[in-house]
């Protein structure tokens, strides 16, 4: 059986923390700022974690 491949595009953008959790970083902080809030701006600057939902099929992607 062959071994199973991880999802390339889902690596790049998801990292496992040391405790386990998958974290992430925030989408809609690349262009178009001059609208949005400065409040938004600098929370979508922080990363976030995958809820937990998502952990499996996130964690079955990256397959970390």
């Amino acid at each position: 059986m062959p071994k199973m491949k991880s999802n390339r595009a889902a690596k790049k953008r998801f990292t496992r923390t040391g405790t386990g959790k998958i974290r992430l970083n925030h989408s809609y902080k690349r262009h178009i700022l001059t609208k949005k809030a400065r409040g938004r701006k600098r929370k979508l600057a922080k990363g976030g974690l995958v809820a937990a939902v998502d952990m499996p099929r996130v964690a079955r992607m990256i397959q970390e």
